[in-house]
């Protein structure tokens, strides 16, 4: 099958690089920690020690990395390639301007640019269960419909590119919004005696029942933030996209903002690297804190 150079290997794209092995791509793979990516080369995957050799001679070239400055620093290198690749998707969640930062970029470059960021963390990148939310020109679809099929459940083609980004912000506020107030009713019921399973006993089955809740509650119940599914990092970084998009729309996201800066004092004190649930210890009262 196709050449296909990917471009991050972290948490995300190294599940993701091997479901592409495994449906038939020839992987060139680079990651800036180039040991990260090593796996990948037990699937037979090619690794390459930068962007540009990597993608040299691949037609098409995925990048997933953490922000829009990275993206745009690597896919630059990349597309310096002498036989650069012809079509590019980035899957990375870069926000609205860093969606048209690269749209730019590839309009300059003279490649097909396909915005298709993903919804789902670790485990669905392993089973080839992510959502992809695609936008771009038509004329790709047969060569990045064989790329989503193998490493997502289901495509939701939106429009032109940069629609998907717009759609993942706004998904984003969502996902980050219910993480942020489930830490507080949680911190709630244990401060007012209550155990927060009982939250979830009373709202099973019903309209009130949530399957993210229930992924994430667990892990705030047991202070239990190592197996990580999405750093906080990410997620406060998530966050901020979407009140950067917000402002340049013209709202106001009070609730949002309330998030945000409880993830900024989770990260501030130390849970950057852990699972975004560990937004718990920023609602949790000052003694909870001092006894983990």
């Amino acid at each position: 099958m196709t050449d296909l150079a990917f471009l991050g290997t972290g948490t995300m794209g190294l599940p993701m690089a091997q479901n592409l092995l495994w449906a038939g791509f020839t992987v060139h793979a680079w990651n800036r920690t180039l040991d990260r990516a090593q796996p990948l080369a037990d699937d037979d995957a090619e690794l390459f020690e930068n962007p540009q050799s990597a993608a040299d001679g691949c037609p098409l070239m995925i990048t997933m990395l953490s922000d829009a400055d990275s993206v745009l620093e690597v896919a630059q290198a990349a597309l310096s390639a002498s036989d650069p690749p012809d079509v590019w998707i980035q899957m990375s969640t870069i926000g609205v301007e860093g969606a048209e930062r690269c749209a730019e970029l590839a309009d300059d470059r003279d490649v097909t640019y396909v915005d298709a960021p993903v919804l789902g963390t670790r485990t669905p990148a392993e089973q080839g269960k992510l959502v992809i939310l695609a936008s771009g020109p038509e004329s790709a679809r047969p060569a990045v419909d064989p790329v989503f099929e193998a490493v997502g459940a289901r495509t939701q083609w939106i429009g032109e590119a940069g629609a998907a980004t717009a759609a993942k912000v706004a998904i984003n506020s969502w996902v980050v919004g219910v993480v942020g107030v489930l830490a507080e009713t949680i911190t709630l019921s244990e401060a007012l005696g209550v155990d927060p399973q009982v939250f979830f006993d009373a709202v099973e089955g019903g309209p009130l029942d949530l399957g993210y809740a229930r992924l994430k509650g667990p892990a705030m119940m047991r202070r239990a933030f190592d197996d990580v599914s999405f750093r906080l990092a990410l997620a406060r970084k998530d966050a901020d996209l979407v009140l950067a998009a917000a402002a340049d729309a013209g709202l106001e996201l009070p609730v949002m903002e309330g998030v945000v800066t409880r993830l900024r004092a989770a990260e501030a004190d130390g849970h950057g690297d852990e699972d975004m649930a560990a937004t718990y210890w920023a609602s949790a009262p000052s003694d909870a804190n001092q006894a983990r």
